[in-house]
């Protein structure tokens, strides 16, 4: 396996696919509580949002790179533009080919969804599909990059959560609950945990390099209590869900959080961001083993 080839897989930053999928595993979920599924909903559901990640991944290393905040500052494992081996060039070029791949998914998604028949729904869904990537793009890619200014949080929220979640559970029942906000918040606060604690992390270098990202605007300490803040709170809007809708088999989804109340001790106690990078998994694949368990407690 060639040294290009590697640099590329680990461009795509497969690590953070699992956490990518957990909103449509949740919102699959959910349909299925509904008496509702199809295998060709989700499939290309999945597909849809692992392409929307690997093209963010790779425009978060373009941007980074090309604004010089990967640096030999940088805490994190070194990014393909940082080591020179894939070019900038290289990088857009993957990320012009990521973006019409991912629009082809979502297209067939589209199709699949609402047919011929609901031309609304189906123009309010590209018009989605457009902005997530957009979203993808822009957070670290060009001047208005949203990432430098304090606002990836809201975007992973809306994205990683909202849109996620209800988006496609409503694929599958093409309506909504007031009541399924509340999972889809628990999944955005996790996954909006994953970028924080990433921010937190990287906090010194791109403090150093201009990216002001919450973290950066925050500070160290309450950088740590808003972290607290999104687990604990994703904590009791799954509780309010389970107990609002009476469906206790949900409990078992508490097990997710058990790694990550752990998880919390290790922030308190933190002095040296690099000891940080370790713990990205954890919360990653607890949000991930969140989603799973959501699913096997509606076949229970």
């Amino acid at each position: 396996m060639g040294v290009k080839f590697k640099t590329w897989v680990a461009a795509a930053r497969l690590r953070t696919l699992p956490l990518s999928v957990a909103g449509i595993i949740t919102g699959t979920a959910l349909a299925i509580e509904y008496q509702a599924f199809s295998w060709q909903i989700f499939v290309f559901a999945i597909l849809t949002t692992l392409g929307l990640q690997v093209l963010s991944n790779f425009a978060n290393d373009y941007g980074d790179g090309v604004k010089g905040t990967d640096n030999e500052e940088r805490v994190g494992p070194m990014r393909a533009l940082q080591s020179g081996i894939i070019t900038d060039k290289e990088m857009k070029k993957a990320m012009v080919i990521t973006s019409v791949i991912t629009m082809i998914f979502a297209l067939i998604l589209i199709y699949l969804a609402f047919g011929k028949e609901n031309f609304l729904y189906s123009v309010l869904f590209f018009v989605l599909g457009l902005a997530s990537i957009g979203a993808a793009i822009k957070y670290t890619v060009g001047k208005s990059a949203y990432g430098y200014r304090g606002l990836g949080d809201v975007f992973v929220f809306l994205f990683f959560g909202l849109l996620s979640v209800l988006g496609s559970f409503f694929l599958y029942r093409q309506n909504l609950s007031l009541l399924l906000v509340l999972p889809a918040i628990s999944v955005g606060l996790l996954s909006t945990a994953v970028l924080n604690l990433n921010n937190m992390r990287d906090r010194i270098s791109d403090k150093n390099s201009g990216k002001n990202t919450l973290v950066v605007m925050l500070g160290k300490d309450k950088a740590k209590i808003y972290h607290y803040s999104l687990i604990l709170v994703s904590l009791l809007a799954q509780l309010i869900y389970i107990f609002s809708t009476k469906y206790y088999m949900l409990s078992l989804t508490f097990v997710a959080f058990i790694p990550l109340l752990i998880h919390l001790k290790k922030v308190a106690g933190n002095q040296v961001p690099k000891e940080l990078d370790p713990e990205l998994k954890k919360v990653a694949l607890s949000t991930f083993l969140f989603s799973i368990l959501f699913l096997i407690a509606v076949h229970l």
